[in-house]
């Protein structure tokens, strides 16, 4: 029997019991989708994340506080308070640095009549605008005059507008809202930019650093301080400057370890895409996991299978078939099963992704690589737990198998 007949007759078999076929591609299509599904809405984060990173500007420089080390146990980036106001005096404005902007963040619950919102408030100085390249969408960003003064003013996110007066497109200059009880007056809306599920710059207040840190937080830290090189080429020049100044001004002998450190936008593009490809890969591995029990459901269905076909075996042996036919046309009904069900598994896959796309609000992304992979992943199982119900298939002796009742 040649192969295609094989096919034929493997495809015969599968149509007779087709309740129990379908029952069968079920692991694979679950599996085949759930790594699609997955690889998709992972992919989708990274790319959504590069665009936020990418749209701060290509020549962002982040300085942030050093380590804290309480009895021996250090803390994360930023867990001291090693930067001040006086740093950002220390930062020259020159040919490689275009502007510098300090940040200290707070969170407060915001209340405007009868409307209120937790969000987080960031103070900062008028610079802050050129650096991340805010847009107003009416009135005003905060100005030297501002700071100078510790005005109460603030500048809200379309997030908050709608959350506070009900309306994105409400008039709310002018308006005196409360943060942590203490009143702001509204002199600007921010025009939106978008979120990437772990930030956005859409949910939060912006006020005069020295209100803040007087108003709202009780002391005069600051968390970061955000510098803008004039250019892209100017990146390294720029973090060489910075880190001389910041010697200089912590007075950090020559061989000891610096109590901040400096972060490009290549290296945070680089980070936050590195734990988004780790996570993506390990929800990947563990969607992957329902293939090989799919491929383990298969195998068992092929046994019983091969032991209601007993006698079947046993004829097609006595009229000359060899037992290379009978092992291909087992493990073709196995590899059949897999790619069947690896197809509908693309299809669910798809249509899955883009429906928790919309669900979070993100945009999906499947690659074609993961198509194959999974695809392929699946025709493979249908081999490797096809191999030994074909092979027990074929050992049978055509005696004992005509006897069998």
């Amino acid at each position: 029997m040649n192969f295609f007949e094989s096919i034929r007759v493997s495809l015969r078999a599968l149509r007779a019991n087709k309740l129990r076929s379908a029952l069968t591609m079920l692991g694979m299509i679950i599996g085949v989708a759930a790594v699609i599904a997955m690889v998709g809405i992972g992919n989708g984060a990274t790319a959504s994340i590069t665009s936020q990173i990418q749209g701060l500007g290509s020549n962002l420089l982040t300085i942030s506080s050093g380590q804290s080390n309480s009895g021996g146990v250090k803390g994360g980036a930023g867990s001291s308070n090693t930067l001040s106001m006086t740093d950002v005096t220390k930062i020259p404005i020159d040919t490689a640095i275009k502007a510098v902007a300090p940040v200290s963040n707070s969170s407060g619950q915001v209340v405007f009549g009868s409307g209120n919102t937790s969000t987080t408030i960031t103070g900062t100085t008028q610079d802050y605008q050129i650096i991340k390249n805010v847009t107003m969408g009416t009135g005003r960003f905060i100005t030297t005059q501002d700071v100078n003064n510790s005005a109460r003013v603030a500048v809200l996110g379309p997030t908050v507008v709608t959350d506070l007066f009900g309306d994105a497109n409400a008039s709310v200059i002018g308006k005196v809202i409360k943060i942590n009880n203490v009143p702001f007056q509204v002199i600007g809306v921010t025009t939106a930019t978008g979120s990437t599920g772990f930030m956005s710059s859409d949910d939060m207040i912006t006020a005069p650093i020295s209100t803040v840190q007087e108003r709202l937080i009780g002391k005069k830290t600051v968390r970061n301080i955000l510098v803008s090189a004039t250019s892209e080429d100017q990146m390294q020049t720029a973090q060489d400057e910075i880190t001389a100044a910041l010697h200089k001004a912590h007075k950090i002998p020559t061989g000891k370890a610096d109590d901040f450190t400096v972060q490009n936008q290549a290296d945070m593009l680089a980070t936050m895409t590195g734990v988004t490809q780790t996570l993506t890969m390990l929800l990947g591995g563990i969607a992957g996991i329902s293939l090989l029990v799919g491929g383990i459901g298969i195998m068992n269905i092929m046994l019983v299978s091969v032991t209601e076909r007993t006698r079947e075996i046993g004829i097609r042996k006595a009229i000359g078939a060899k037992g290379f036919d009978i092992m291909m046309q087992f493990l073709i009904e196995a590899v059949v099963l897999s790619i069947l069900g690896g197809g509908i598994g693309i299809a669910i896959g798809f249509g899955g992704s883009t429906l928790a796309g919309t669900a979070l609000k993100m945009s999906t992304s499947i690659s074609p690589t993961s198509v194959l992979v999974a695809f392929g992943f699946s025709a493979a199982i249908g081999i490797i737990f096809g191999v030994f119900p074909a092979r027990k298939a074929a050992a049978m002796d055509p005696i004992d198998a005509l006897r069998y009742e």
